[in-house]
């Protein structure tokens, strides 16, 4: 397997979470609008991410058409945490948790944007040998990865905008 492959494995990967992610923070956070609305485009994004990652990693000999894989038990363990945390009465407030959700978000995309530009490098060091395959590597990298810096910079600015608020409440 070369280092594209495994490039182009762990970014299609971190794409299906980030968009996971991105969905669970939506459903959680119905009712700070923003957060959402933007949130569920911004999963948009990284679905259509991990769809143009498995396209371009078909000439590759890479078959990434499924979704992004869960550890076993992870949604159960998460789920009896949940609950647990609900019954004793210990549930983060609102804003903790969403602060912690948005950090979370924050370094998913900020892990996505170095497979994209470690993907974008790669493509252009290769260009020269295998040219047509590496061209739309490149391409991809150059329409994707702008996206990606946007999501980073919609959870930073969120982070700026209400940690002030919500740290200095409790």
């Amino acid at each position: 397997m070369s280092g594209i492959t495994l490039a182009l494995r762990a970014l299609h990967h971190g794409e299906r979470h980030l968009e996971k992610e991105l969905v669970a923070v939506a459903g959680r956070h119905r009712t700070e609008h923003e957060i959402h609305h933007v949130a569920t485009d911004l999963a948009r994004w990284s679905h259509e991410h991990a769809d143009r990652i498995a396209d371009a990693a078909r000439p590759h000999g890479l078959d990434l058409s499924g979704g992004a894989e869960e550890r076993p038990g992870e949604g159960l363990l998460t789920a009896v945490r949940e609950k647990t945390a609900e019954v004793l009465g210990h549930r983060p407030e609102p804003g903790l948790l969403l602060l912690r959700d948005l950090r979370s978000l924050h370094l998913a995309a900020t892990g996505n944007s170095l497979y994209w530009e470690m993907l974008a490098q790669a493509a252009q060091a290769a260009q020269a040998a295998q040219a047509a395959r590496n061209d739309r590597l490149l391409a991809l990298s150059s329409d994707c990865h702008p996206r990606t810096l946007r999501q980073m910079r919609w959870t930073n600015t969120m982070i700026k905008i209400l940690s002030p608020q919500i740290l200095t409440s409790l």
